[in-house]
C-alpha cells in the first residue's frame, strides 16, 4: 500500500504511528512529562488548521489570511462551553442561569441586573458546542467566499480582504460590551464533559483525541484531492479563466473548499482551547495568520502532508528555542520564510522527494 507513496507521505504516516504508539510509551515510562504531551496536542491542533489552508491555498491557489479568525471562532465556541462549567466566581441571573466567572468579572451591569447573554446559552451543551464550533466558521466563510469569489476577487486582493476581516473581528471581540470577555478572553475552566479539567488523564486524552482527529482530517482531505473535485481545484488554481469557458463555475468550488478549510480551522480551535486553558482575541492578530502560512510554506504547499510536517516542525523548533534561547526565534522565523522563498520553494516535502529522486537515479545508473 505504501510502496508507491512519496517520501513526505511516508514520513507523515510514520509520525502518526509514532504519535499513537511511541508517545504513549514514552509518557507512561516517564521519559516525557504530561506538559510535553499537552504541548504536542496543541501542535496537532495547529496541524489541522494547516491542512485546511493547504486545501484552499495549495490546491485551489487562493491565499486566505483569515484562517486564524476561523480558528479563534472554534476556540471561542469550546471556551464558552468550558467557561459554563468553570468553577466558582460567577452569579445566577434573574432567569436562574449561572453566569460564567470570566464573563461576570467583565460585566458592566450591576450584580442584581446581570443577565446571561442569549448567545451563550447554546454552548452549555457539549454536543451543540461541537456542532456550532464547525458550523459558525463554515457559515462565516460561506458568506465571505460567496460574495468575494462571485465578485471575482482574486490573488493579493482576496488575501488583503480576508486579513482586513480578521482585524475587524479582532477589534469587535476586544470590546467588553460584546459579552465575550474582552481582551482578557475566556478562562476559569475546571471540568470538561464532567471530568477534572487539569488531571493528567484528561490532558492525555485530549492529546489522543487531537491525534485521531488529525489522522481523520488528513485521510478525508487526501481522499477529496484524489477525486474529480481535487482535479477541478487544481484546474481552478492553474487556469481559472479557461475552466470557466468549459462551463464550470469556479466560484462555487472555491467557496466549497473555503468553507471546508474554515470548518477544519474551527475544529483545530476547539481542540486547542482546552489544552491551552485560555482563548482570547490575540489569536486573531495578523501574526497568527502569517504563522499558519509559514507552516504550510515550510512544509510544502499542495501536498497536505507538507502542511502536517510544516506545522509540527516549525512549532517543535519554536518550543525548543523559546525554552532555551527565546531571543533567537524571530531570526529563525525570518530565515525560514526567506529560505522557503529563495532556496526550497517546495518546502520539506520537496526536499524529501528530491532525496528519493537522487536515490532512484543512483540505482538506475548502477543498473
Amino acid at each position: 500500500m505504501f510502496k508507491d507513496k512519496p517520501n513526505h507521505e511516508l514520513c507523515v504516516w510514520a509520525l502518526f504511528l509514532f504519535g499513537l504508539i511511541g508517545i504513549p510509551v514514552l509518557y507512561f515510562s516517564g521519559a516525557i512529562s504530561i506538559d510535553m504531551v499537552n504541548r504536542l496536542g496543541q501542535i496537532l491542533a495547529f496541524a489541522i488548521v494547516a491542512i485546511g489552508l493547504d486545501l484552499i491555498w495549495g490546491y485551489c491557489g487562493v491565499l486566505s489570511l483569515c484562517q486564524a479568525f476561523f480558528f479563534a471562532l472554534g476556540g471561542y465556541a469550546m471556551g464558552m462551553y468550558l467557561a459554563h462549567h468553570g468553577g466558582q466566581g460567577g452569579a445566577l441571573d434573574k432567569a436562574g442561569w449561572d453566569i460564567p466567572a470570566c464573563l461576570y468579572v467583565v460585566s458592566s451591569e450591576a450584580p442584581g441586573d446581570a443577565m446571561l447573554p442569549w448567545f451563550w446559552k447554546p454552548f452549555y451543551s457539549l454536543p451543540v458546542t461541537l456542532v456550532l464550533g464547525l458550523l459558525i466558521p463554515g457559515l462565516v466563510a460561506a458568506v465571505i467566499g460567496y460574495f468575494g469569489f462571485r465578485s471575482r476577487v482574486r490573488g493579493v486582493y482576496f488575501a488583503i480582504l480576508t486579513q482586513a476581516i480578521t482585524v475587524a473581528a479582532l477589534l469587535v471581540f476586544e470590546l467588553s460590551n460584546m459579552k465575550l470577555c474582552g481582551t482578557t478572553g475566556l478562562t476559569t475552566f475546571s471540568t470538561i464533559a464532567g471530568f477534572d479539567y487539569l488531571s493528567d488523564g484528561v490532558r492525555f486524552s485530549l492529546y489522543l483525541i487531537s491525534l485521531v482527529c488529525l489522522i481523520g482530517v488528513y485521510c478525508l482531505c487526501r481522499f477529496l484531492v484524489g477525486t474529480r473535485l481535487g482535479r477541478v481545484l487544481v484546474a481552478v488554481r492553474d487556469d481559472e479563466t479557461n475552466l470557466r469557458f468549459f462551463g464550470y463555475k469556479p466560484y462555487m468550488f472555491k467557496t466549497f473548499v473555503f468553507v471546508l478549510a474554515a470548518a477544519l480551522a474551527g475544529l483545530g480551535g476547539m481542540l486547542y482551547a482546552p489544552q491551552v486553558t485560555i482563548i482570547n482575541p490575540d489569536y486573531m492578530t495578523p501574526k497568527w495568520s502569517i504563522l499558519i502560512v509559514i507552516w504550510v510554506a515550510v512544509g510544502g504547499r499542495g501536498t497536505l502532508s507538507g502542511a502536517v510536517l510544516g506545522a509540527l516542525g516549525v512549532n517543535l523548533v519554536y518550543t525548543f528555542l523559546t525554552t532555551r534561547l527565546p531571543e533567537a526565534w524571530p531570526f529563525v522565523q525570518g530565515l525560514l520564510f526567506v529560505g522557503v522563498v529563495l532556496l526550497f520553494p517546495k518546502g520539506i516535502a520537496g526536499l524529501l522527494d528530491l532525496f528519493r529522486f537522487k536515490r532512484l537515479a543512483k540505482r538506475t545508473s548502477e543498473a
